[in-house]
């Protein structure tokens, strides 16, 4: 299964007023129990500037907080820059 982009699905979240913490545990048990293998895309928003308003600001730190909460699931993280890959967690 191919999920593009998580953090679409937390902007959405945020502006239906969802509690974040509650779905992303149920994300994270899903990703625990899932018979296949399963490809999230996430958008890494934590290495710019820091934002200058409270929405952004919280955006980016549920965002790291939901990278976090994934990776540490996840079998495999790779980060991807320039097109590069940087292999983070599991087998290169």
């Amino acid at each position: 299964m191919l999920v593009d982009c998580l953090t679409l699905w937390l902007a959405n979240l945020m502006a239906a007023g969802h509690a974040i913490e509650d779905e992303m545990d149920v994300v994270c048990h899903m990703l625990r129990d899932a018979d296949g293998p399963v490809l999230l895309v996430s958008n890494e928003v934590g290495l710019g500037i820091v934002p200058d308003n409270p929405l952004a600001r919280r955006f980016r730190d549920e965002a790291g907080t939901m990278n976090r909460r994934i990776a540490a699931v996840a079998s495999r993280v790779v980060l991807v820059a320039a097109g590069l890959p940087l292999v983070m967690k599991g087998p290169r």
